[in-house]
């Protein structure tokens, strides 16, 4: 399942266009995605991904990037 919906997110094919050599369908894929996402799996993998980087002394914090955004608050909102 990880691999076809990394597949999806990388070559930029639609759920349905998914090779059947990954195995499930296309929108069982998709189904699957949109459950890991909202139980924040990919939030979780890139935490572990990264502590298991750190802890082998392997990230190059130099070369980190930090992105903002910045919104006006309309009628005065705080």
């Amino acid at each position: 399942m990880l691999a076809a919906i990394v597949f999806v997110a990388t070559s930029g094919c639609t759920w349905r266009q998914l090779p059947p050599v990954f195995g499930p369908s296309g929108p069982t894929a998709h189904r699957r995605f949109t459950e890991w996402s909202a139980a924040r799996v990919w939030a979780k993998l890139h935490r572990l991904v990264l502590d298991e980087l750190g802890s082998r002394g392997e990230l190059d914090w130099s070369r980190c990037a930090i992105d903002s955004v910045n919104m006006r608050a309309l009628k005065g909102g705080s």
